[in-house]
């Protein structure tokens, strides 16, 4: 795909005028899927995509298109230099672009992330092997993904990733199931017999009378993948340069009245994580790093070309939104998190989430999957499903007891268009007076 890609751009570059530039973005993956339900395979199949869009500058002004490509370099060539023509003639149109802003200095760079995976077909026998018999629900991913830029400039990027996504739940009966994912870049037969042992384990739990609960403040373990979900609704417009600029954004008192979350509270956006491309569309090269909150204190904003011109800011983003987010960890071991949790609520999973106060950046949303009464420091009970109604300032901030030692890397799971470059690493967190309303 590099190569063709290199190729294609090449050859668009030859028919440009003397004052237009071009730029090329490119987007591929070469991905297989398997559907399972009840541990059985019910839909089996391979992807392999090439997106080209290519955005033509003459001046201030700019306008883009974007075309499916075959593979076939006098095909794609034929369709992309039709493409070409089109927004040539649109061009004229079109007025001044005051926030126009691509890369104009020269910065190559290629990152390949391929690192031997095992054939689909092997990782099918070991997903069946390990879940035996139980009602097992999921879809595994596996392949490579692929980004590309290069300018009429001169300049060349590439990045390539070799993953594979597995996300599952096992049924128990009407609400009650166990959610669970492995991801990564190394497959391990061993990892996810453990995950399958710890799956059943759980699947017994939930085999038990539920617990009811009233409404009411508890104590509460929030696992990754439930912070996770209250992470994703912070980040929904919380770290955007546009957004805190129009005073949009959910952490609004975080800028305008010092609002302070706990100081074991550090999130980074790591560009250098090596799933997603450390280039934008426009051609920027991203920094390794970009703490957004440190030590509880809001630090900085993610920054994307057309707010960084208007703003007069750094580009340090493709999207004003987190694509590859870090929390630091804590200092719970993972063997004491439920005696530190001693009674109250182990919650897996959050789903349905939104703001219930935007300003004051409350989030509601349901729990969902395998969330269990702890007594003692015991599992005891699975709890009924509950809404909770509660805001950042008081999850990560006053009432947090601690994060867990330990982390998760947890992959988006989407496949809209394309498989996700999207990722968290993120610790586990115990949180007191945790809201419940219904």
């Amino acid at each position: 795909m590099q190569d063709h890609f290199y190729l294609l751009s090449e050859q668009l570059f030859g028919k440009l005028y003397q004052d237009e530039i071009l730029l090329c973005h490119f987007e591929g993956e070469a991905s297989d899927f398997i559907r399972f339900n009840h541990n059985k395979v019910r839909q089996a199949g391979n992807v392999i995509q090439q997106t080209l869009s290519i955005n033509l500058i003459k001046g201030n002004k700019q306008t883009s298109g974007h075309c499916e490509l075959s593979g076939l370099i006098d095909n794609d060539l034929s369709l992309s230099t039709q493409i070409l023509g089109s927004l040539r003639k649109q061009l004229d149109l079109l007025p001044e672009d005051p926030y126009l802003n691509y890369s104009q200095e020269i910065n190559n760079s290629e990152n390949n992330h391929l690192n031997a995976l095992p054939e689909t077909g092997e990782m099918l026998e070991q997903i069946q092997s390990s879940a035996d018999n139980l009602d097992l629900v999921g879809i595994l991913a596996n392949g490579t993904l692929y980004s590309g830029f290069t300018s009429s400039t001169g300049q060349r990027n590439w990045h390539s990733s070799k993953t594979f996504n597995f996300d599952w739940s096992c049924y128990h009966q009407t609400d009650k199931a166990v959610k669970k994912n492995y991801y990564g870049f190394e497959w391990k037969n061993t990892r996810l017999s453990t995950i399958m042992d710890e799956t059943k384990e759980q699947l017994d739990i939930l085999k038990t009378t539920p617990r009811k609960i009233t409404p009411r403040e508890y104590r509460v373990y929030l696992a990754p993948g439930a912070l996770n979900e209250i992470l994703a609704m912070m980040s929904w417009g919380g770290f955007g340069l546009k957004s805190h600029r129009t005073s949009q954004t959910p952490l609004i008192k975080m800028v305008t009245e010092n609002q302070l979350l706990n100081p074991a509270i550090t999130l980074t956006e790591e560009n250098n994580r090596g799933l997603a491309a450390g280039f934008t569309g426009a051609g920027f090269v991203l920094p390794n790093n970009v703490e957004l909150i440190s030590n509880g204190h809001y630090k900085n904003t993610l920054a994307n070309a057309r707010s960084a011109k208007e703003y007069n800011q750094i580009v340090n983003c493709d999207h004003e939104t987190p694509r590859s987010l870090n929390m630091s960890a804590g200092n719970i071991q993972n063997s004491e998190l439920l005696n530190k949790l001693d009674t109250g609520i182990y919650i897996n999973n959050l789903w349905y989430c939104n703001y219930s106060d935007h300003n004051n950046c409350k989030i509601t949303g349901m729990t969902r999957f395998a969330c269990y009464w702890v007594e003692k420091g015991e599992l005891q009970a699975p709890v009924n499903v509950m809404r909770f109604d509660d805001t950042i300032y008081n999850m990560l901030g006053s009432n947090l007891v601690g994060l867990s030692a330990e982390k998760e890397l947890l992959f988006d799971p989407g496949t809209y268009h394309k498989r996700s470059t999207s990722s968290t690493s993120l610790p586990g967190a115990i949180v007191d007076n945790f809201k419940l309303t219904l």
